[in-house]
């Protein structure tokens, strides 16, 4: 998942509640008593939301954030303690399980999983809802500015073989998992493909694409579309929608090839400091109106259908927050060990 670009300055209050640090984790290895210490995808948190939960229970939140499932990964693996909640994409989900960094909340027995979308209740990566609470859902594509290219655009041709006048211009998202999957679909292979030819293609047509990037970075994608930084860039959804509404030339791509579907999660990490703490935050984000809060601040989708009579038409009408019918949304179950070997290889030799 995903969300890492800035919002807009009139949200730039959520720097209040957040250390705005990625490397900084609480000191405390004990409970800390009435705080709830949170870790998540950079402006990706409404600062309401928060407020509202200290309101009604007494908890106060600290925030943390960070720009990708592998940092988040790389920080619990290297030990940081100290975090009481974290966000884990769909595709990372069952790493975090196998890998012993999340445990088991049961949330099928909290008050109001009842809210949640049959459909959300019972997912891919979590079928039993042991682990995991849904937090926002949506699609990876991509955007670009209609006053630089104003031919209409359909396919993920126009990002990996871009024409000329995007040249130095494309932005491309940090996480070598979303790259190169995007990658993989446009030439037709499955995600997290492994097979040495189709590695091959897809290195091949990074490598041709990169005089055309500007950056690879998933942060501050909205700052350099909106200053004309970049004109071209990976995008996710809610974040394309926030981008056009302050620039109505930005148009998002809804390819004919498909394109990835996301859902970030909830999780308690082992060893958190308060865990009765995380399971009151994780119920207080399946009533409709919390989740509307966080779905208003974001513009993602969410998993509780009663939401949407809290959030207003200029959020439920937009075409980012409603892919048509045929379009072919991969939800990927998350590579396994090679495949994201074989991933890191392709990033590493691209970044060279």
């Amino acid at each position: 998942m995903k969300f890492a670009p800035a919002l807009p300055a009139a949200l730039a209050c959520a720097s209040l509640l957040s250390t705005a640090s990625v490397f900084s984790a609480p000191a405390a290895h004990a409970a800390d008593a009435g705080v709830l210490h949170i870790y998540n995808w950079t402006d990706y948190t409404a600062p309401d939301l928060l407020k509202k939960f200290t309101a009604e229970t007494g908890i106060k939140v600290t925030l943390d954030t960070y720009d990708s499932n592998e940092t988040l990964l790389a920080k619990l693996k290297a030990g940081a303690t100290g975090y009481d909640m974290i966000m884990v994409s769909n595709d990372f989900v069952h790493i975090f399980i196998d890998q012993k960094l999340i445990q088991p909340v049961d949330a099928s027995a909290m008050p109001n999983f009842k809210y949640l979308d049959p459909r959300w209740q019972k997912r891919d990566w979590d079928p039993t809802a042991a682990y995991t609470v849904p937090w926002q859902w949506g699609t990876t594509s991509f955007i670009y500015d209609t006053k630089v290219y104003p031919d209409p655009v359909d396919s993920l041709a126009t990002l990996f073989k871009p024409p000329a006048v995007f040249k130095n211009e494309i932005g491309m998202l940090g996480s070598p998992s979303e790259v190169v999957n995007m990658a993989l679909i446009y030439l037709g292979h499955p995600p997290c493909d492994t097979v040495p030819a189709d590695l091959k293609e897809t290195m091949a047509l990074l490598v041709a694409q990169k005089p055309f990037v500007k950056v690879y970075n998933s942060d501050g994608m909205d700052d350099r579309m909106l200053s004309g930084e970049t004109t071209m860039t990976m995008e996710w959804s809610g974040g394309a929608a926030r981008v056009r509404a302050r620039k109505a030339s930005i148009r998002y791509v809804f390819a004919k090839e498909g394109g990835t579907g996301w859902m970030d999660n909830l999780a308690v990490p082992v060893g958190a400091p308060d865990v009765e703490n995380a399971k009151k935050f994780m119920n207080f984000m399946m009533d409709p109106q919390n989740a509307a809060i966080e779905t208003e601040f974001a513009q993602y989708q969410n998993a509780v259908p009663d939401s949407v009579k809290y959030l207003p038409a200029s959020i439920t009408d937009a075409p980012e927050f409603n892919p048509p019918k045929d379009y072919k949304i991969l939800f990927s179950p998350g590579c396994d060990a090679k495949a994201t070997k074989d991933f890191d290889r392709i990033w590493t030799q691209l970044r060279k």
